[in-house]
């Protein structure tokens, strides 16, 4: 007997895997490839998220300053609304030092617009290892507006004042601007 009928299948064999010898390897490259360009989606996909959840916080610390800083003048001017310095003329530039200003008038920018607008600084808050100084300005929009129940003047004589307060972290974070528009009681 020969050898001849077991060399063939051996043969036959090694050409098998000769000719499959990089289809696994192709295949387990672009699966590889597959399951990178997966895991940087969801990578870019935290990035992104991560961004989103530090502008609300931003937003929300810049929105709890500025909402500080509109309280503080508010109490401002309910303890000195009668005082003739916090009733000046429409027109009347702000005051550098208290930041109250009469009322606008037409042709003028209404006065938190204009960069050379002097504001007030109200107390410094810190919130999160951000410390933040909001800012205030006042304007005395007038007397003789109608008084509402509880409200301090006789019934056609109230004063207005509009309070604009701003907060801003600095450093690309958060501004937020804030007005009310407050009847001393």
């Amino acid at each position: 007997m020969t050898s001849f009928h077991r060399a063939f299948p051996i043969r036959s064999m090694q050409r098998r895997r000769a000719s499959q010898g990089g289809v696994a390897l192709i295949v387990a490259l672009i699966l590889l490839v597959v399951m990178t360009l997966v895991g940087l989606s969801g990578l870019r996909n935290v990035t992104l998220e991560e961004r989103m959840t530090a502008n609300t916080f931003d937003r929300s610390i810049s929105f709890q300053a500025a909402e500080a800083a509109l309280k503080e003048a508010e109490a401002l001017v309910q303890a000195q609304n009668a005082l003739p310095a916090m009733q000046p003329a429409a027109g009347t530039p702000c005051n550098a030092v208290t930041a109250v200003c009469g009322a606008p008038v037409a042709p003028l920018l209404e006065p938190w617009l204009d960069n050379a607008t002097p504001w007030a600084d109200a107390a410094t808050l810190t919130n999160g290892g951000i410390t933040i100084t909001p800012q205030y300005m006042i304007e005395f929009l007038g007397n003789g507006f109608t008084c509402s129940p509880g409200e301090a003047g006789s019934a056609t004589n109230c004063s207005r004042y509009r309070i604009t307060a701003r907060s801003n972290a600095g450093a690309d974070r958060s501004v937020v601007i804030l007005q009310s528009i407050y009847a001393p009681l």
